[in-house]
């Protein structure tokens, strides 16, 4: 069986290319991939090549496929799982199995196995792990966007909060709480807010989002408008030319905020994100920094006598990533405004090597189409003069330009299948 995918050959060095599969063993499953989300990671592993700690030393002579953010169909189980796995079925995968402590994950280490691929063999430690989830939803860029969107799940799960006299930790946000998401208004900031307001367990009572470009926060709050927050007090607020501790203060009456998510790796972002912890305030540093000398300053006197804290997480677990496919199946959670452009296989190579450069959110990929990557902002004008673009420009139209399960299926039904390199 012959697969077209995206495979890594060293630094800055990718190919699209057509090649035979071996037989599926016993311990294995074929599949066929649908649609795979770009994450910055995928760029950081084609910038390092076999100096990344994911891809294997040998990569120039055994290439790796690229690529982890990705949900497709079951076409063949192995005889091991099947009375636990079935063709047919939607699926969608978690990639950090660390079967015993191991680094190896699909889009960096399997050379039949990741998101930039037309039909994958899936190893058995993603089995083994069960991180194959089943994706019980209408759409398969839901599945591609349940690893980006666990790692927001995982976040929240994260923070924490005490009791004085107690040495027990609270976790999760505090119910009813004050919460900020800085630098809130990109594409994961969009999947906090959407965390924050509709799941069903534990909400803030204010949710305040803040950003330096006035654009990005109107089209967040266009996204989830304030006035139907349900229940919850939602405010945009823009900290490039104000005096952005006070303001934000200013909003709790003072008090702080007992929930604070810093979402870009920014000195003065974090040291703000610090200055307006309420007592017993959690600041969770969601964004990653580069720079591994990377610093900030934190009050200690407030650690002291008013018990603030740090934490910070990268990735989500299995856990994390049933309970983003749950809440997307049921309808209350909705990624699609993380997503800006939409592309095909063909599109992977360029977007990955420059995806800093690209504006916007997620890149996401049908691996079955050839398509260059296109804004959605863009569809109308392209639409002009390509019926295809037109069609979507009027699909996407109708939710306020966002991506959607109707879109998809009219894409895959009608843009030129890609043909093997």
């Amino acid at each position: 069986m012959k697969t077209t995918a995206v495979r890594i050959y060293g630094k800055n060095d990718l190919r699209l290319e057509s090649f035979e599969l071996p037989p599926i063993k016993e311990d294995e499953i074929l599949a066929r991939v649908v649609s795979d989300s770009i994450c910055m990671s995928s760029h950081k592993a084609a910038m390092l090549g076999s100096a990344h700690k994911r891809i294997p030393d040998d990569v120039a002579q055994n290439p790796t496929i690229l690529g982890h953010e990705f949900c497709g169909e079951i076409l063949e189980v192995g005889g091991k799982w099947k009375d636990r796995y079935w063709p047919g079925e939607k699926f969608s995968i978690q990639p950090a199995h660390n079967k015993n402590g191991s680094q190896t994950a699909p889009g960096y280490s399997f050379r039949y196995c990741g998101g930039d691929a037309t039909l994958v063999i899936i190893p058995p430690e993603i089995m083994e792990m069960d991180c194959l989830l089943e994706l019980k939803a209408d759409a398969f860029y839901l599945g591609s966007l349940a690893e980006p969107l666990s790692c927001i799940v995982g976040t929240y799960h994260a923070m924490y909060h005490t009791t004085q006299g107690s040495y027990v930790h609270e976790m999760g946000i505090k119910q009813g709480g004050r919460m900020a998401i800085l630098a809130g208004a990109g594409p994961m900031g969009l999947g906090a807010i959407d965390y924050a307001l509709h799941n069903p367990d534990i909400r803030p009572s204010l949710l305040v989002v803040t950003d330096v470009d006035d654009a990005r926060l109107a089209r967040a709050a266009e996204i989830f408008p304030p006035e139907k927050a349900q229940g919850i007090t939602l405010k945009f607020v823009n900290t490039k030319n104000i005096n952005a501790v006070e303001s934000l203060r200013a909003l709790t009456n003072g008090e702080g905020f007992d929930d604070v998510l810093v979402m870009a790796p920014v000195r003065a972002v974090v040291e703000q994100g610090d200055a307006i912890l309420a007592k017993d305030g959690c600041l969770n540093f969601f964004a990653g920094p580069t720079d591994t000398a990377f610093k900030a300053e934190m009050n200690f006197y407030n650690v002291h006598y008013l018990y603030t804290h740090v934490v910070s997480t990268s990735g989500g677990n299995n856990e994390d990533m049933r309970e983003s496919i749950k809440l997307m199946a049921e309808g209350r959670l909705n990624p699609a405004g993380m997503v800006t452009h939409i592309g095909g296989l063909d599109s992977v190579i360029d977007t990955t090597l420059r995806l800093p450069e690209i504006p916007g959110g997620k890149k996401l990929i049908y691996t079955e189409i050839s398509l260059e990557l296109t804004a959605i902002a863009d569809f109308a004008k392209k639409g002009e003069t390509d019926p295809l673009f037109a069609k979507l420009a009027e699909i996407v139209g109708k939710t306020s330009n966002l991506w959607n399960a109707e879109a998809e299926k009219y894409l895959l039904a009608h843009a030129t299948p890609i043909n093997p390199a």
